[in-house]
């Protein structure tokens, strides 16, 4: 298996910090945090983008926006906005999703990642034959898919 390019949105890299004591919010962030894992380990590769950096300087709590900022530093990648990267953000938005998630779901693409880690229904939702769009308990499934065929 080759590694694989992971970008996971800002509400994935927030996860940790919300309500834990829903079983949904708890299993997503220990999915997460073994992703996390994963990227610190070199077992996958994250990429990291100019809107996590401004989504994440909007957060109020310094500490949670320091400690997440720390992540663009395992990245492999980060990717600057690009006439390219609008073009396909655009495209996302005729569907419906949001323009920030657009950017995320543009950036992502654009590096070709495999993968689009996020926590967000709607986003969830949103179908693009270009990556896979998933949550954090359903990569983990496939991690452990593609690393049983090894």
């Amino acid at each position: 298996m080759s590694i694989l390019k992971v970008y996971l949105d800002n509400c994935c890299y927030n996860r940790p910090y919300d309500d834990q004591q829903q079983l949904k919010i708890e299993l997503e962030t220990k999915a997460k945090l073994f992703i996390q894992n994963l990227a610190i380990e070199k077992k996958i590769h994250f990429v990291w983008s100019y809107i996590l950096d401004y989504e994440n300087s909007q957060n109020s709590h310094y500490q949670k926006s320091s400690a997440i900022q720390k992540w663009q530093d395992i990245a492999i990648e980060d990717v600057d906005e690009t006439p390219k990267i609008i073009e396909i953000s655009k495209l996302i938005q005729q569907i419906g999703i949001k323009n920030a998630d657009s950017l995320h779901i543009a950036c992502a693409i654009f590096s070709g990642c495999d993968y689009f880690i996020t926590v967000d229904k709607r986003v969830l939702k949103y179908k693009d034959e270009r990556i896979s769009i998933l949550d954090p308990v359903a990569f983990i499934r496939i991690w452990e898919e593609l690393s049983n065929d090894e």
